[in-house]
């Protein structure tokens, strides 16, 4: 018996085989490309993802007997606008996460509703990745293709629908369109009337462990996968990521250092952060929702340092010397805790928890002539681990409190971050067995869609276990002072960021 988890991701569909025990027998990712036909635009067709999960699905068969495949679940990008005419045909390309030219229609979704009212029912300021601006852009600029919208899917709703032939979405991936009343976790019929907008157009929500479909004859057809397979509701990329990392319970809280960095929290009720600072969704747990802060350059700032300025560590990593960021954080070991007065704004791609500023930048304040390339590099990983302590003292505001952080992505790999991500959020963070992301997290709430575990919750203990465990040291204390300073430090140069900015853009 395996269960298939497939995540319909920015440039891949990753697909794997999970076993009764949790174990990952197969793994494979087939690639596509998005275009970016104009500025701030950024569209895929989905049938490039459609042609990749057929791909995936076979390769993962090869070998197997289709009928060992017990459930489907399914996750994918966030907040992606598919729009489909009557006849189950794809008007236009998808038009993104990433792509920001629905940002007028921000305001203008937020002057119908109102600020107030958009943060109470959603728990999300309205921004430009979100789907709602992208149906009002598309209304005002192509309003023959507006008029033939009969539904409007997220992207691993298209696959469903390709799979099923039905029209479902869950409840987290719906909290990310800003037309789901988060609290009551169904549709805004208030949203979806003050725009004018047919709320049949909208495919049925249910919570992410829901039986929603079965393969299709068709679906049979393109993947191999037996006729009447149950496919589960799933989750968007962000929630399956969290349960696949036993984000289950609250208090759990998750830390992803990856090229951004995100800070994910369950909540056992609806919280919403009173200026909107945090992402407040439903989660993949039934009945749950979650908290989320999203830092854009997390390990992307260690990531930019060791390419721009690192060149004798990647010289030595070219030679065979070792990995260039084993050769950083070795040499930023060496240096005492608060980097001797240096420190490191890391707004390199603008912010967005807590400051939602695309005009932020990047900064290293304190330098004097006693400092050098390892005060530099361990003020880097300083910064970020304050940057991302932003979104956490958030949640603790909300009354949240950490009972354990889950570490993962690319940056936890080094133990100098580890444990200064310890230090600075002063609580006690673990690392796990599961590395597999989103796509391990669909396969997860899949078994629990067909019955093989009785919950989420249960099914995470069985499937996850803890790996490490690292404990707040001796630079805790320290830390508490240094990321006071690090607070102030935004409010004071914004005014200055923004004046730079004039000059960034000529």
């Amino acid at each position: 018996m395996y269960f298939l988890g497939i995540d319909v991701g920015t440039s891949s569909v990753k697909a794997l085989l999970v076993s009764e025990s949790g174990k990952v027998e197969k793994s494979v990712s087939p690639l596509y490309e998005f275009s970016t036909p104009k500025p701030m635009w950024a569209e895929t067709h989905p049938i490039l993802w459609w042609e990749a999960t057929q791909k995936a699905i076979r390769d993962l068969l090869d070998g197997l007997d289709p009928s060992s495949i017990s459930s489907v679940g399914l996750t994918g990008q966030m907040h992606g606008l598919v729009a489909m005419d009557g006849k189950g045909q794809v008007l236009r390309p998808c038009i993104m996460w990433n792509d920001q030219r629905s940002y007028r229609e921000c305001d203008e979704v937020t002057s119908i509703i109102g600020r107030s009212e958009i943060l109470r029912i959603t728990g999300n300021p309205v921004l430009a990745g979100f789907t709602a601006p992208k149906i009002l852009w598309m209304q005002k600029n192509e309003p023959e293709l507006f008029a033939k919208i009969d539904k409007v899917l997220l992207p691993k709703d298209y696959i469903r629908y390709q799979l099923t032939g039905e029209f479902f979405t869950d409840v987290s991936d719906a909290s990310g369109t800003c037309m789901l009343n988060v609290g009551e976790r169904s549709w805004s019929s208030s949203i979806l009337d003050a725009m004018g907008w047919s709320k049949c157009w909208m495919p049925e929500v249910t919570e992410s462990t829901e039986l929603t479909s079965r393969i299709s004859v068709s679906g049979s057809e393109s993947t191999g996968l037996s006729v009447g397979t149950p496919v589960v509701a799933g989750g968007g990329d962000c929630a399956a990521q969290a349960v696949g990392s036993s984000i289950v319970r609250e208090g759990k809280v998750s830390v992803t250092l990856g090229t951004s960095g995100v800070v994910f929290a369950q909540s056992d009720r609806y919280r919403v952060e009173p200026e909107g600072k945090l992402h407040a969704f439903c989660h993949a747990v039934p009945g749950k929702w979650h908290l989320m802060g999203v830092m854009l350059s997390a390990a992307g700032s260690f990531q930019w340092f060791k390419n721009k300025f690192a060149k004798e560590e990647s010289r030595r990593e070219q030679e065979g010397g070792g990995n260039a960021y084993d050769l950083l954080t070795e040499g930023a070991a060496q240096i005492p805790s608060g980097s001797e007065g240096c420190m490191f704004l890391p707004y390199l791609s603008g912010e967005r928890t807590p400051h939602p500023d695309p005009h932020a930048r990047g900064a290293f304040i304190g330098l004097s002539l006693r400092h050098e390339m390892n005060h530099l590099t361990r003020a880097v990983l300083e910064g970020v681990s304050f940057g991302l302590n932003d979104s956490l003292s958030l949640m603790r505001g909300l009354g949240i409190e950490p009972s354990s952080v889950i570490l993962s992505g690319g940056g936890a790999q080094s133990g100098l971050w580890r444990q200064m991500l310890s230090d600075v959020f002063n609580t006690n963070c673990f690392t796990v067995n599961a590395h597999e992301g989103a796509a391990y997290g669909a396969s997860l709430l899949g078994a629990v869609g067909i019955g093989s575990f009785d919950s989420v919750e249960s099914a995470s203990d069985h499937w996850i276990k803890q790996t490490e465990e690292i404990h707040p040291g001796e630079n805790a204390g320290k830390y508490q002072s240094l990321y006071s300073i690090y607070e102030s430090l935004y409010p004071r140069l914004q005014k200055t960021f923004h004046a730079l900015a004039q000059y960034s853009e000529e």
